[in-house]
């Protein structure tokens, strides 16, 4: 006889939002640590940008060629599967582009760094448009969008502007900077959840 499997009711948005508090009360000087540890490492980042935009593209070439590895072996175990040869082709296209990031790490910096000055670009342009659409909703926050729009449009004209030399200190800044606001919002997290009651 098959048993009935029992799922626990779903949390309300306030028993979820007190049970997540809870957790990261017990756990703050965890969370604390890794903060410091980001900031830490966001500030490093900062002060050698050609290194920590090396480290990125290291990094970025070893997850790409995991995901390419892994997905080989996987679309290979279900080579009856719909859509056979698309997976075939992602999986051998990370596994490429992996390998040509680790063989080359340095002409990998020159293309990510043109690779995010098109995302600034991009990024502008749907802000701006996001802002028109705000507006005409008569949001009071489109004139913040429009100015994140402007100041994606400013970081592009730098980065592309000076490429390739923009590539030696771009990605490192730019994740270096990062880091620091992330660790610091998780700093004074753990630092206020310390102070709230469970």
């Amino acid at each position: 006889m098959a048993q009935s499997i029992q799922t626990p009711e779903a949390l309300k948005p306030a028993e979820l939002s007190s049970k997540l508090r809870a957790a990261v009360h017990d756990h703050w000087l965890l969370f604390l640590s890794e903060g410091i540890a980001l900031v830490a490492l966001g500030f490093a980042a900062v002060a050698v940008p050609p290194l920590a935009s090396l480290a990125v593209t290291i990094f970025l070439g070893w997850l790409l060629l995991a995901a390419g590895a892994v997905g080989f072996i996987s679309t290979l175990a279900a080579r009856n599967m719909p859509g056979f040869w698309w997976a075939m082709f992602s999986s051998v296209l990370a596994l490429a582009t992996g390998g040509i990031l680790l063989y080359e790490p340095l002409r990998g910096v020159l293309t990510l760094t043109l690779v995010l000055g098109a995302y600034f670009v991009a990024d502008g342009v749907a802000s701006i448009m996001l802002a028109i659409d705000h507006r005409k909703d008569d949001s009071r926050s489109w004139g913040w969008l429009i100015a994140s729009g402007v100041v994606d449009f400013v970081l592009a004209g730098i980065i592309l502007s000076g490429w390739p030399g923009t590539s030696a200190w771009a990605i490192g800044l730019i994740v270096g900077i990062d880091l620091v606001f992330a660790g610091f919002a998780l700093a004074m997290m753990a630092l206020r959840a310390r102070k709230d009651i469970a």
